[in-house]
């Protein structure tokens, strides 16, 4: 009989990425936002039928999907090779060569939030006028009038909400990941929807019911976000509903049956529940998944979610009942069953300071290990590694690595004061939370001392470089995919309406100039002595090119062994598929280089 090889590394990464989708008002037409030819375009389903065909082709990334409710066209938002400059277009109903709506100069953000129920109105957030804290703006689509809703002050300020009769706003104004206000614009005066704006807390996701009652999710006076209410007669705030140690996130709203969707963050996993806005009964639902991306309820009370988990790439499903679903996109890894792949354990160590530490353990299969681990530190910071698929990961894992992932301090699902540990603390808390991490897998003999390799990230790729410079004695060779080097330049080269956040985030470079050298990799390049692979997207706005460009620089200087890789046409991230391809390609080449 054919014997066939076991799997290559290319089979995991060619799965696809779905970012995002949207279904039109007759649930007729599905559009999903893919690079499944290569490079990241709109698709489409003719619903039933799940066979996906291009729906509007730019070759570049879409950050929303609204159809027009009479359905003339389709609205989309796109950048340019990840800068993250959004603008917003418009594409014929039966798609095509989308065409600029709202655009201006290239340097310019164009943030769609709401489209008007009869299609004719387009209201917008744009960094023009006003880059740091953003505007308000509306545009008629019959006459092309566009108005000046709100100018953004004491902190970048979006609209986040729109009434069905178009009467009432709600803004959020972003002060901090852990600190955003809820407001509505009462005239000139904004009131907030939770007692204290000045109190530090998340208030985000408003959602309208009735003419009077406005629901979101906050953590104002608890330690997980839950489900408030905010009444425009009488000003009143009140909790709603709340779910034990887990973070309620992204509520939507089925009008026809009077109930309230919304996920929940526990730890590494989502939950999905439903709660009867008549009843008060809080129903916990099934889902294919373990990581909720995006929720849609439409109007005939269906729900639609894209998810993944750790062995099931992105997928779109369908349920009629909360219960049972139906998988419209058969996104898999080619030729690889999920029982070839590698479910992580959950397990929790203690750090430094007593602190519970939640991580990830994907563990070779024993007939594949080749004796290696791969320590990855999560982006974010405020973020975490959860249940969801990764190529990366699964083709490390087929090479024969085991990978480690904690969720250290700063990390989200682990509630309000876990996540603010991070801020004006980037480099002592959750670097001692990752070394004792480090130390639990040589105490729990999942690795040994000198088979330790060193990935990460974002802020991921910052952690690698300060634990490369700190700690070498621990790897044998890092990989920094576009981490910041330097706190003095991060802070000064952030997107315009990133920068009133830093000083809560990361701190003050005046105030804060000791730690800030003492948190800098960059501070450390005399003992940056392990072999070092630096990846770069040139047009990264988040993390600029000059932050990898420096270090690399300095350590050449030095006579280190560095490989560099910039990638011309890739942001914060790879939406091309065939640079992801090359990039981990190249990662695992390099660690197998250096396994020695």
């Amino acid at each position: 009989m054919i014997k066939f090889s076991k799997p290559t590394v290319e089979q995991f990464l060619r799965t696809y990425v779905i970012s995002n989708f949207a279904v039109s008002k007759d649930e007729s037409r599905l559009v999903f936002n893919t690079n499944l030819n290569g490079k990241m375009n709109l698709w489409a389903m003719d619903l039933p039928s799940t066979f996906p065909y291009l729906f509007a082709q730019k070759d570049q990334s879409s950050n929303f999907i609204k159809f027009d409710p009479e359905g003339r066209y389709v609205l989309t938002g796109y950048d340019n090779d990840g800068d993250e400059n959004y603008q917003i277009y418009a594409v014929p109903s039966e798609g095509g060569v989308p065409q600029g709506l709202i655009t201006g100069d290239a340097s310019e953000k164009y943030y769609y939030v709401h489209l008007s129920d009869d299609g004719k109105r387009v209201y917008y957030v744009t960094s023009e006028g006003n880059p740091n804290f953003l505007n308000t703006r509306v545009r008629n689509l019959e006459d092309g009038s566009d108005i000046l809703l709100n100018e953004g002050t004491n902190g970048p300020t979006y609209l986040t909400g729109v009434s069905e009769k178009e009467d009432v706003l709600v803004y959020m104004r972003l002060l901090a990941n852990t600190y955003i206000q809820l407001f509505v614009k009462d005239g000139e005066e904004m009131v907030s929807l939770t007692p204290d704006p000045d109190k530090v807390h998340v208030a985000t996701g408003p959602v309208f019911v009735g003419d009077k009652d406005i629901y979101f999710t906050t953590n104002y006076d608890q330690e997980y976000s839950y489900v408030a209410k905010y009444n425009l007669d009488t000003k009143k705030f009140e909790e709603v509903v709340s779910i034990d140690n887990e973070s309620i996130e992204g509520l939507q709203y089925d009008k026809e049956n009077n109930y309230l969707y919304f996920g929940t963050e526990k730890g590494v996993e989502d939950i999905l529940y439903r709660y009867n806005l008549e009843t008060n009964e809080v129903e916990k639902l099934t889902t294919p998944v373990d990581v909720l991306e995006k929720l849609v309820v439409t109007k005939s009370g269906n729900l639609y979610i894209l998810g993944r988990s750790a062995t099931i790439p992105f997928n779109i499903y369908k349920s009629t009942d909360g219960e049972n679903w139906e998988s419209l996109t058969n996104n898999r890894v080619l030729g690889v069953s999920q029982e070839v792949m590698v479910e992580p354990e959950v397990v929790t160590y203690s750090s430094f300071d007593g602190m519970e530490i939640e991580a990830l353990l994907f563990k070779a299969k024993p007939d594949n290990d080749n004796g290696y681990t791969i320590f990855w530190p999560h982006g974010g910071p405020q973020a975490s590694e959860r249940k969801m698929f990764r190529a990366m990961f699964q083709s490390a894992l087929n090479r024969g690595y085991t990978i480690f992932a904690p969720n250290f301090r700063g990390s989200t699902g682990y509630g309000s004061s876990f996540v603010k540990l991070v801020e004006q603390d980037w480099g002592h808390g959750p670097r001692l939370d990752c070394v004792a991490g480090i130390e639990w897998l040589f105490e729990n003999n999942v690795t040994d001392r000198d088979k330790l390799f060193l990935v990460g990230g974002s802020y991921g790729g910052y952690m690698s470089l300060l634990l490369h410079g700190r700690h070498p004695e621990y790897f044998k060779a890092v990989v920094d995919i576009f981490g910041p080097s330097d706190l003095f330049t991060f802070v000064n080269s952030v997107p315009p309406h990133w920068k009133p956040m830093m000083e809560r985030w990361v701190g003050d470079p005046e105030r804060d100039k000791e730690r800030f050298i003492k948190d800098s990799p960059i501070t450390y390049l005399d003992t940056m002595t392990k072999p070092m692979l630096v990846i770069q997207g040139a047009k990264d706005p988040r993390v600029v090119k000059e932050e990898s460009d420096q270090i690399v620089a300095k350590l050449e200087e030095k006579g280190r062994d560095v490989e560099y890789l910039v990638l011309e046409d890739e942001g914060h991230g790879f939406s091309k598929k065939e640079n992801e391809i090359k990039v981990y390609n190249m990662m695992l080449d390099f660690l197998e280089k250096h396994q020695g």
